[in-house]
């Protein structure tokens, strides 16, 4: 290509390499060490309730106080609320009032897993089975035959709460779901991938072991209640006050020989939400905006809900912030920016007629942006406008984020929502952001290391904006 021709193509078109051709040596070694603590974080908050534990306790680390209304505040000061443990906002007071705005991260901490129905236990052919009800958006059929530990809450009526952890700690048993053999799995085979594994069929086996009389009945439902009985002190009646989720019992790792990516559960939005959290703990000095990172629950399911980002638990907190120095909520509102931190989908060459590869997001090409989200025709989406787009690529540059910009698979072939409309819907200037997923949704994604690190250098360069 002639000299003339390669300057003006490198100046006008667009020239993205691969990540790893474009970071240094000492950008690898700050690559590992943040996605080793990344790994500890997944593994010690594989449900919401257990997320918002690790977050609280790092954060506390770092100074971090809870909210009380009505306490003075002042610049540089650090606090947070709980949402009745299932969700945290955390807020580094800024240099500046709130009058001129906040730079807000979203995230959400709930991922797709299998919740106990209200009455889930039962036996049937001398086995025992808790009966569940799927959360999020899942597929079915890979969801059985996998360890599983149950993590959660049983209130009692007198108001005491006992929490549950079976299969998680060193020496625990797993639960599993059983699938079919394939020795008779002829009719199950023409079944398409939605409809072979029915909802009602995800039971978890809890036991075989059979108690008392050989003349009774329920004697292996007996058995199973007999040993949570004495573990946590509870009967099959308190499993109506009950908040307890089943989740894959796998460890996040590295996968691939060059240890480039992560395995694990959880990486939806977990991912995204250590970034927006871990990048507001880092800021080594008073932000000039205040900063806040909003970590919710509920978005599998839409968002609904007391701790969803529908709930107005997150306006109460930043009215408290804002009566602190009198200033209305909706001034600070029409001044904030938000970076909806939520994963995208990796372009997968596996399945490659679903994704639009000149719009798809790849692994280690960094954060990706999405302008909107939605499904067909965009519905569902809060879609920013050019100069929102423009900001965040002006603050990146600065930054030396690498990003990417994407679309989550070809127009029609399906779709998907995050937070972002919720806080574009309160007239937050709101632009869709995360890390590329490879098997999205399901008990095992993979994520690229570099893409982890670029988001959370991402989240930094927006808590870091004048």
């Amino acid at each position: 290509m002639p000299e003339k021709n390669k300057a003006l193509k490198e100046k006008l078109l667009s020239t993205k390499k691969n990540g790893w051709d474009r970071i240094s040596a000492a950008d690898a070694k700050k690559i590992d060490a943040y996605c080793e603590a990344y790994k500890k974080f997944l593994n010690d908050g594989k449900t919401e309730r257990l997320c918002a534990q690790q977050v609280i306790a790092l954060a506390e680390k770092e100074g971090y106080v809870p909210y009380e209304r009505g306490m003075a505040l002042k610049s540089g000061d650090k606090v947070y609320v709980s949402n009745r443990g299932k969700g945290v906002m955390l807020a580094y007071l800024g240099k500046k009032t709130l009058d001129e705005g906040t730079q807000i991260t979203a995230a959400h901490i709930d991922s797709p897993r299998l919740d106990l129905k209200p009455n889930p236990l039962y036996e049937d052919g001398e086995l025992a089975y808790f009966k569940t009800h799927y959360y999020g958006g899942i597929r079915k059929y890979q969801w059985t035959t996998i360890p599983m530990e149950l993590h959660g809450v049983v209130a009692l009526a007198d108001g005491t709460v006992k929490t549950v952890n079976i299969g998680a700690d060193q020496g625990d048993p797993k639960l599993v779901i059983t699938d079919l053999l394939p020795h008779l799995g002829a009719e199950q085979n023409k079944k398409p991938l939605s409809e072979a594994i029915p909802a009602e069929t995800l039971n978890l086996l809890l036991g075989s072991r059979p108690i008392g009389d050989e003349e009774g009945g329920d004697r292996v439902k007996l058995a199973v209640m007999q040993l949570l009985n004495e573990k946590y002190g509870i009967t099959e009646d308190d499993f109506t006050s009950a908040e307890l989720e089943a989740v894959p019992a796998v460890e996040a790792c590295d996968i691939g020989l060059d240890r480039t990516l992560i395995g694990a559960y959880g990486h939806d939005d977990r991912v995204c939400a250590y970034a927006a959290l871990r990048a507001l703990l880092d800021l080594d000095k008073t932000p000039d905006k205040t900063c806040v990172c909003v970590l919710a629950d509920k978005e599998e399911i839409g968002s609904d809900g007391v701790t969803g980002m529908q709930s107005a638990a997150f306006d109460t907190f930043m009215e408290d912030l804002c009566d602190a120095q009198d200033i209305p909520v909706r001034v600070c509102f029409e001044k904030s920016f938000c970076l909806s931190a939520d994963v995208t989908a990796a372009y997968d060459p596996n399945f490659a007629d679903v994704y639009e590869k000149r719009n798809a997001a790849y692994l280690n090409y960094g954060i990706g942006l999405c302008k909107y989200t939605g499904a067909r025709g965009k519905s569902g989406a809060s879609d920013a406008n050019a100069e929102t787009v423009a900001y965040i690529r002006g603050l990146f540059g600065k930054a030396d984020v690498l990003w990417q910009i994407a679309e989550l698979g070809k127009v029609d072939a399906g779709g998907g929502g995050t937070v972002a409309m919720y806080m574009a819907n309160r007239n937050i200037t709101t632009l869709d952001a995360g890390v590329p997923v490879l098997s999205m949704h399901a008990p095992f994604e993979t994520v690229a290391k570099l893409d982890c690190f670029e988001t959370y250098k991402g989240m930094k360069a927006v808590y870091e904006a004048e």
